[in-house]
């Protein structure tokens, strides 16, 4: 099960719960988003965000009209005017109502996560009282994110360049190294910002949604002290495995959390496990990012000792390179500052992943392993 706020504030809390089961061969989800009411002190269903009986119908009909422009792939049909099958509905930060259905629910199983944003103004008028002030809670806070506020931390001066800036390094003229950091934030990725800091070290950090949700505040330090926030997924399942519309659902939801907390979009996506398809590809053409993988794996994940991580990354590592580390585990962060002694010890400069590639810059939908690659030759289809 994972769970995320639809809303959070004084006049609306919205939690989406997702469940996923596995059935042998794939995964299975069902999801259902709840809504807390302060002024009443009492929660409703995703139905409660509407004026009544009338109001679920008219949404209904909406919806199958929507639904009608994908042709045969869904079923309309089955979407019933009732709490049930309406069990999951929040608003985007655009305050469009966003109705989404389980899999298999309305159309082939293989479609995955089927969803439907019905524009704001078409949905205005069907609102209860609790509707109304939850889409404009979820709209504050989209303006909000837009000017990211220090939330509390007193942010360092140390690294000129910010977030998915180019710095001031020219790779083309010195020797650079990426380091990149997967699967966190964790218990451990507040040290390791804290290393990085004080070594005047930038990094690129491929996180994961639902930690992203849970540790905002680590996640705005990131960006706010010079690193770039990447996309991982939601969960951490192999994307490519996956039917295009998994692959949307998981990098979508990672990258509207990470936008949330940093005002900003991510624009590169590491697939778990590097595991990369067409499909994976495809999504991040469309969504406007980058794939990047690795051409340095210190095997981190199941190493017991920091020097031996702190060998292998310094023994590997080359100008250009791209190397995959784990801020969730305490032997890598423990492997940093050797690793970032003996690095700059042979004339290297730490910097984040777009820098390698300078003015050429990173195209949608192509993969990058190594700042020495040619990634101009790669077909983007």
């Amino acid at each position: 099960m994972e769970w995320q706020f639809a809303a959070a504030s004084p006049e609306a809390v919205g939690v989406r719960l997702r469940t996923g089961e596995f059935l042998g061969t794939n995964w299975g989800n069902s999801t259902r988003t709840y809504w807390f009411d302060p002024r009443s002190g009492k929660a409703a269903r995703s139905t409660g965000l509407l004026a009544g009986r009338p109001a679920l119908d008219r949404l209904a009909a909406l919806v199958k009209e929507a639904l009608a422009e994908r042709g045969g792939q869904v079923e309309r049909s089955r979407v019933t005017a009732d709490a049930d099958t309406f069990d999951s509905m929040a608003f985007n930060r655009n305050g469009d109502l966003v109705v989404e259905f389980d899999d298999c629910e309305v159309g082939r199983c293989s479609l995955g996560r089927v969803a439907v944003a019905v524009p704001a103004q078409q949905v205005a008028p069907l609102l209860s009282d609790l509707g109304r002030r939850a889409q404009q809670a979820v709209r504050e806070a989209a303006r909000r994110s837009a000017h990211p506020v220090n939330p509390g931390f007193a942010a360092t001066s140390s690294p000129d360049a910010v977030s998915n800036r180019a710095g001031n390094v020219d790779c083309a003229k010195r020797k650079c190294v990426a380091l990149t950091f997967d699967d966190g934030p964790g218990p451990y990725t507040g040290r390791l910002l804290d290393l990085l800091a004080e070594q005047r070290a930038r990094a690129t950090f491929f996180t994961v949604g639902g930690g992203v949700a849970s540790e905002p505040a680590l996640v705005r330090r990131m960006s706010m002290e010079g690193h770039l926030v990447g996309n991982h997924s939601w969960a951490h399942r192999d994307l490519s495995k996956q039917p295009s519309s998994k692959v949307a659902d998981s990098l979508g939801k990672t990258s509207d959390a990470v936008s949330e907390v940093i005002g900003q979009t991510p624009t590169l996506v590491r697939p778990p496990y590097g595991a990369v398809s067409q499909e994976v590809r495809d999504v991040a053409r469309e969504m406007g990012c980058s794939v990047v993988t690795w051409d340095v794996d210190p095997e981190d994940q199941t190493a017991t000792k920091a020097s031996d991580i702190a060998d292998r990354v310094v023994r590997e590592a080359h100008p250009g390179a791209i190397i995959l580390m784990h801020d969730i585990h305490r032997e890598t962060v423990d492997a940093v500052p050797d690793i970032l002694k003996r690095l700059r010890g042979k004339g290297y400069s730490l910097v984040t992943v777009p820098e390698l590639y300078g003015s050429a810059g990173m195209q949608a939908g192509r993969m990058y392993r190594s700042g020495n690659e040619l990634p101009g030759k790669q077909p983007l289809t």
